[in-house]
């Protein structure tokens, strides 16, 4: 996949998370795949999708709480 249509996806899942918070999990989960196909190509991510990505984990892990055991 190129590059400008990994960029392009992640534009439309980042504007799907403004329209459609319900779906926020899934749409950070493909957010993350998409990321992971950059760095597969070697290819740079910048700093303000890292740090969506780490925003969204830390969220997401607080919402799950702590790990049973």
């Amino acid at each position: 996949m190129a590059f400008d249509d990994v960029k392009a996806e992640i534009g439309l899942l980042l504007t799907r998370m403004q329209n459609e918070p319900e779906d926020a999990h899934e749409l950070y989960l493909q957010l993350t795949e998409r990321l992971n196909e950059l760095k597969a190509y070697g290819l740079p991510i910048p700093d303000d999708l890292k740090a969506l990505e780490a925003a969204l984990a830390a969220d997401f892990d607080e919402e799950r709480g702590p790990a049973p055991g």
